[in-house]
């Protein structure tokens, strides 16, 4: 299913006032949020832009009041996505037990084919969730994202960052990434604004799309659902302490190595530079759920010296 938003023009309808929660969509948008009210509204701005695809909103509220969604730009925000013939969902969901525990709520909720877990503090370009969505179809990949970009670092070129970029020639294929194996050091491609200074550097046509291999890709993912959750999404929360973070780097690197995975660029989701609101990051969360993996290879390293 394929459809645009409603115009400013049928605003009025009365078949826009309301739009049930359960409307068959191509995307289901996850956002979890806590603490933000001016980057969240920022954040449904950029979604109430992407106006080629049928989507639904889902989003979590984890603060204390649990009353996000009725601050005035956040609510004049939702109302816009309402008025546009958007499902909306609503949820609180006060109890914190981590990042992946909040995903996995989330992923609960969804139905939809492709997932998008969007961070409450990313705005996006008209057209990328059209073009990710484009290129998760064609592509037949498990993800694929648009790396967030800091515009303020638009002056600050760091080709050493840049250096491991590297186009997916031919269909992308699963791959196995770990800590120090090669395709981490691609890492760096998604700090400050590397990305722009590479997509300026390919020429990619207006609307366009090239994929790209990634080690992971925070913020801004479009799964194909059936693929995450046949990895397990993110259920590996229980083995974690609720300050964790990585989450995402686990989730995609299950399935990375059963479907594949690809970056696109022109990426054109923008990071909006605001103080993070994860301020416990003891526990990285691939070095807890991958343990298993180094310890084996520590035995097997002691066997054969």
């Amino acid at each position: 299913m394929t459809a645009g938003a409603r115009w400013s023009g049928e605003w009025g309808r009365a078949s826009g006032s309301t739009v049930a929660s359960d409307a068959p969509v191509d995307v289901d948008v996850l956002i979890p949020t806590v603490g933000r009210t001016a980057e969240l509204a920022a954040t449904l701005a950029g979604l109430a832009a992407q106006t080629e695809v049928a989507f639904r909103l889902v989003l979590s509220d984890q603060s204390e009041t649990g009353d996000v969604a009725l601050r005035p730009a956040v609510a004049a925000m939702v109302r816009v996505l309402e008025a546009q013939g958007r499902p909306v969902t609503l949820l609180t969901h006060p109890e914190r037990r981590g990042l992946a525990e909040h995903r996995q709520f989330l992923l609960d909720h969804a139905s939809a084919d492709a997932v998008l877990f969007l961070d409450d503090d990313v705005w996006l370009e008209n057209g990328s969730l059209h073009r990710m969505l484009d290129a998760l179809r064609s592509l037949d990949t498990g993800f694929v994202g648009s790396a967030v970009q800091g515009l303020s670092y638009l002056q600050d070129r760091r080709p050493h960052e840049t250096a491991p970029f590297e186009l997916w020639d031919g269909p992308v294929v699963p791959e196995v990434v770990r800590r120090g194996s090669p395709g981490f050091d691609r890492w760096s491609l998604h700090n400050a604004a590397n990305l722009a200074h590479v997509a300026a550097d390919l020429e990619v046509e207006p609307g366009g799309w090239l994929p790209y291999r990634v080690a992971w890709i925070g913020a801004c993912a479009l799964y194909d659902r059936a693929a995450l959750e046949t990895v397990g999404g993110f259920g590996f929360w229980a083995s974690l302490p609720t300050g964790h973070a990585g989450e995402d780097v686990v989730a995609q690197w299950r399935v990375m190595e059963r479907f594949g995975g690809a970056g696109i660029v022109p990426s054109g989701a923008v990071h909006l530079e605001a103080p993070t609101t994860v301020t416990d990051r003891s526990v990285d969360a691939p070095d807890v759920v991958f343990a298993h993996e180094r310890e084996q290879h520590d035995g097997r390293v002691q066997q054969h010296p």
